[in-house]
């Protein structure tokens, strides 16, 4: 008699495992998906890249022509939940936090969404804020000045899921400013002249008083980089990082800097290594002269791992003092973000 029933217990079991699943990892979207944020490219024109309101099929993050980060899906909450479920974004965010504290100047705006339909628990005037809230408890958390966060609510429809549950979005980030200034909207504007060389970057005076490079062309941070050559550890090298990134850009070159001097160094305990950090124009001077020390410090901790010694580092911080480039470009302030390193003699 049980022989007989035995089948019909195991198909009831294999159906309850998989309405389980399906409920807690489809409807809900509560599954760990380990998958990387997918970065797209900008939008065709006429194409937007949100649903109205915010829909499932993906999330972007930008702060004008500066940061950008896109993902597959987008936040999702219990319904009347004030807790934000990032699993559902397919992607973690911490290329965002990143940029924010390498950027203190930026100030991002996060607005929470809710429905007529939901019942507010929360001590906030509105579900939308508590959500908002939430998610700026926890960028402060991950080290995010609360100075540099603001929160609303606001009502809005939000899409459901079939079993009327969950809510996905919930959420948008917008950046203080991100209208691109005028001369960042057309690209033909960053070339401020016509090239005297063939190469794209004139070759820099030494001296603080010498006059700015001339940047032909919008160029990118690696493409700054790449145009560093060695020569010597006793002539300036520039390091260049990508925008919301604490990493200097890697090259051949710069490992044949670092290569030199840290055997040098090692060698001669008298001899010291100056890093001197520098920012663009924009933001506070406090707050450029702060970050342009942190990356310079940044650079020594990864220098101190060839076992150079922490007393034979120097490390200066000029802010936006002493620019290399024209500040009124992106390309000038994309070559002016750097940190130089050299070997004093």
């Amino acid at each position: 008699m049980l022989t007989n029933k035995a089948p019909w217990i195991i198909l009831l079991l294999f159906w309850m495992i998989g309405s389980t699943w399906w409920h807690v990892c489809k409807i809900k979207q509560l599954c760990i998906d380990s998958g990387p944020a997918t970065r797209v490219e900008p939008p065709t024109e006429g194409k937007d890249v949100y649903t109205t309101p915010p829909g499932a099929d993906g999330f972007t993050i930008a702060d004008g022509n500066y940061f950008r980060m896109s993902f597959p899906r987008n936040f999702s909450f219990a319904k009347s939940g004030a807790n934000a479920n990032m699993n559902a974004l397919g992607g973690p965010i911490d290329p965002l936090i990143t940029y924010l504290k390498a950027n203190r100047d930026r100030t991002l705006a996060i607005t929470g969404y809710y429905t007529s339909a939901e019942t507010n628990a929360t001590s906030f005037p509105n579900l939308g804020l508590a959500r908002a809230e939430g998610m700026k408890q926890y960028l402060v958390q991950q080290g995010i000045p609360a100075a540099s966060l603001t929160t609303k609510g606001t009502q809005r429809n939000l899409p459901v899921t079939a079993k009327g549950d969950s809510l996905v979005g919930g959420l948008d980030f917008a950046f203080a400013g991100t209208e691109p200034a005028a001369e960042e909207s057309v690209e033909t504007d960053l070339t401020i002249s016509k090239p005297a060389e063939t190469s794209t970057i004139s070759k820099p005076a030494e001296t603080s008083t010498a006059a700015l490079i001339t940047l032909t062309e919008p160029v990118t941070e690696k493409q700054l980089a790449e145009a560093q050559k060695f020569t010597s550890i006793f002539k300036p090298m520039d390091l260049y990082f990508q925008l919301g990134e604490a990493t200097f850009i890697k090259t051949d070159e710069t490992k044949k800097f670092f290569d030199e001097a840290a055997k040098v160094l090692n060698a001669n305990p008298g001899k010291k290594l100056l890093l001197t950090g520098y920012t663009d124009n924009k933001g506070p001077e406090e707050m450029n002269l702060q970050l342009s020390r942190d990356r310079a410090n940044d650079v020594k901790a990864r220098i101190r791992k060839s076992g150079v010694k922490a007393e034979q580092i120097e490390v200066k911080a000029k802010g936006e003092a002493d620019p290399k480039a024209d500040n009124s470009t992106l390309s000038g302030r994309k070559a002016n973000r750097r940190v130089t390193a050299v070997v004093l003699e």
